[in-house]
């Protein structure tokens, strides 16, 4: 069929039955593609996860490894299991007190975060203009910055205020260290809120706060836990900022980890211990959570 064009000449239509024709061929082309291509993904994905894995799997072979063959070079894979190393980390270590602290301190970080970034993410989303873009690009920036530019000055302010080596100090640091990213993220979820639910609530005499309160948070369920958990994987497995600012009391388990290396034997292996017993939690969390981490995530990065 064709239709004639005064300026232009004479076009083409194709019909209904070729356009469908061209339409099953293309998937079917597609659908060919995808399936020779999945394969090799899925090799190429195996091959990611285990070089991932690797480092873990061999610091938990290493921690129920008899000591005499834990380290030995070349590695031996035929060996009678033992738990002794976690039972010595527990009985000649401090071990459960580095562990108290590192739970404490991640769990302080993230609500306090959470009820920082909660108004401020709210307030940045609502309110636009020139502030509002300075604001979170100055956030962004103070992330983006060198641990140490950060950490250092953190060292002399508890020093001066008697804090050092305090869980507090530590929470502290680590909240304003996560703070940006929490705000960043909260940010995303709230701009994923219509604006006629704010202007509906106020005319019914809501203030913001009140919005915020009663009708913004009860929304934002998979947004708040997202950030939280991040929050407390952050802190709970941070170490340089733990290492500058605690010294003895309020050491947690990856400083204790690190003071291991370069020991003996026996204590190389309870670092392993260690290292096992600080990556459960975390494997424990993402299993857990990860619906709720691919829901929020997913929600999140629609609007920036």
């Amino acid at each position: 069929m064709t239709v004639d064009l005064p300026a232009t000449g004479t076009r083409t239509v194709p019909t209904p039955s070729r356009a469908a024709a061209d339409v099953t061929r293309r998937s079917d082309r597609s659908r060919r593609r995808r399936r020779r291509s999945g394969p090799i993904v899925a090799v190429a994905l195996t091959v990611v996860c285990l070089l991932m894995i690797a480092p873990f799997a061999w610091a938990a072979f290493s921690s129920v490894k008899p000591t005499d063959v834990a380290f030995a070079n070349p590695p031996v894979f035929s060996f009678a299991p033992t738990f002794q190393p976690y039972v010595d980390l527990w009985q000649t270590t401090d071990f459960y007190l580095y562990l108290i602290n590192t739970i404490l301190v991640a769990v302080i970080s993230t609500i306090v975060a959470l009820l920082i970034g909660l108004p401020c993410a709210y307030a940045l989303s609502r309110y636009g203009g020139v502030s509002s873009l300075v604001l979170l690009i100055l956030a962004l920036v103070f992330r983006a910055l060198p641990r140490f530019a950060v950490v250092l000055p953190m060292y002399d302010i508890s020093r001066s205020l008697g804090i050092y080596d305090t869980t507090y100090a530590l929470a502290g640091a680590l909240i304003v260290i996560n703070q940006p990213f929490t705000i960043w993220l909260l940010r995303n979820f709230f701009t994923e809120i219509p604006l006629e639910l704010d202007e509906a609530a106020m005319v019914d005499g809501c203030t913001r706060f009140g919005v915020l309160r009663r009708i913004m948070i009860p929304l934002m369920g998979p947004g708040i836990l997202t950030a939280g958990i991040f929050v407390f994987l952050f802190a709970f497995q941070e170490y340089l900022t733990a290492a500058v600012l605690t010294d003895t009391t309020s050491k947690t388990v990856p400083v204790f980890i690190a003071t291991q290396l370069g020991q003996n034997l026996p204590l190389l292996q309870q670092a392993s211990a260690a290292t096992v017993l600080l990556t459960l939690p975390v494997i424990g969390i993402a299993l857990i959570a990860q619906k709720y981490l691919v829901a929020g995530l997913a929600s999140g990065a629609v609007k920036g």
